[in-house]
């Protein structure tokens, strides 16, 4: 069996192809159990965000070709179209990777935490579903536990930055009193919530959230003394943002291109920031060609994104030794595994052996045969079979002048090897 990690991320595929393989909370439960189904597939977790989709697997099978047939099939995407924009880690490679994206190495923005919640959420949901068990429970608990310890023993976390921020960067580049501009913000999840307490941060005081439900709006809202309106209501309020972020798990675009003309006709033109952190993509892209609009993508961010890894560097390659110290301790485990397994068979077939020479001893005496003949037998069959397969093994290392094997032998049953 092999652990492998497979998928694609900001670093291999434009936000147009990440966006074609995304999974969905809608979809996440029939993607596991239609994972689980291929025969080489045991376990599996599918991690799905903005700048990734990964899956993770313990396999009988090393290789990717399975996933990547799977993942096309699922999404109805051609293979080609995504195969050169993949990657495919195998055993330690694949246990460091995971624990990498877990700590915030493998971010569009170094050291990111918000990740870590999101590998926690798709490894409820595939325990949930049954798809962890041995494996798979043991390196996802190591991982957390590595990611715990790269927080707390490092200063990845130092001056925070995530995508979130980032947006709120830009704003404040554009915008240089947000305090007085008009904000509107585009769903109520986690990554809204972190724009959110960045813009408070920052001195924003107008804010409107815009969500599907009005409860889950509200509560937000409720936190940052701000207005609420529902996804319907969005063509009505547009044209008073000045600042739009938006991150939802629409499959469609909630902002189109004739909605925000008419917004910006309104406005008389003033311009409007617009910030999609969404994949699949809640603003139509064609939105950038109006006068007066600026879009800006997750993609986009990467230049104000940069100017905050410096001091995450050093961190960075501290966390690393961190990370090397688990994937060690997994392996080790793992192997520890495989030994127990082995004492395991080895423990039974002997004790099944000796199950049958007993049962045929004792039914040999009560058949009247003298009891020391039937010791005298019983001992000789019993070491006989102990000693055949070793017996076999030196045997076959002499005719081959197989010393290591001879050597290992002489060692398990405590023998001289002659020179």
């Amino acid at each position: 069996m092999s652990f492998i990690a497979f998928g694609i991320n900001h670093t291999t595929a434009s936000v147009e192809v990440r966006e074609q393989v995304a999974f969905s909370p809608d979809n996440i439960f029939d993607a596991l159990q239609s994972l689980l189904s291929l025969p080489e597939v045991n376990e599996g977790v599918i991690l799905s965000t903005c700048n990734r989709t990964e899956l993770y697997v313990d396999s009988e099978s090393s290789e990717a070709l399975h996933l990547i047939r799977w993942l096309a099939k699922f999404h109805g995407v051609s293979e080609n179209a995504i195969e050169p924009v993949t990657y495919c880690y195998s055993h330690d490679k694949a246990v460091q990777h995971v624990m990498e994206v877990a700590s915030g190495l493998d971010s569009l923005i170094l050291g990111e935490p918000q990740i870590l919640g999101q590998l926690k959420q798709a490894y409820t949901e595939a325990k949930h579903c049954g798809a962890v068990s041995g494996n798979l429970e043991r390196l996802f608990q190591n991982t957390f536990n590595a990611a715990k310890r790269i927080r707390t023993e490092t200063e990845i976390g130092a001056n925070a930055v995530s995508v979130a921020f980032a947006a709120v960067q830009l704003a404040r580049h554009i915008f240089s009193d947000i305090g007085k501009s008009e904000i509107l913000l585009i769903g109520a999840g986690e990554t809204i919530e972190l724009v959110a307490d960045h813009l408070k941060q920052q001195g924003a005081q107008k804010i409107t959230v815009a969500n599907r439900t009005i409860a889950r709006g509200e509560e937000l809202a409720n936190k940052l003394g701000a207005n609420v309106i529902t996804l319907s209501q969005l063509h009505y309020h547009l044209a008073d943002a000045d600042i739009v972020i938006s991150s939802t798990a629409s499959q469609l675009p909630l902002v189109g291109k004739g909605m925000v003309e008419t917004a910006l006709k309104a406005r008389k033109r003033k311009p409007m920031l617009l910030i999609d952190l969404a994949v699949p993509r809640d603003i139509e892209q064609e939105v950038n060609l109006l006068e007066g609009a600026y879009l800006y993508t997750v993609d986009n961010l990467q230049a104000i994104i940069k100017e905050n890894l410096k001091s995450r560097e050093e961190a960075a390659q501290q966390a690393k030794l961190l990370i090397a110290e688990h994937v060690d301790a997994y392996l080790t485990w793992q192997q520890r595994q495989q030994n127990i397994d082995l004492v395991k068979q080895l423990r039974q077939q002997s004790a099944e052996e000796k199950e049958r020479l007993m049962l045929r001893a004792l039914n040999q005496i009560k058949d009247g045969q003298s009891p020391e003949e039937v010791v005298q037998e019983l001992a000789n069959k019993l070491t006989n079979s102990l000693l055949h397969a070793p017996t076999a093994g030196l045997k076959q290392a002499a005719e081959q002048n197989d010393k290591s094997t001879m050597n290992l032998l002489a060692s398990l049953y405590g023998l001289n090897v002659p020179e």
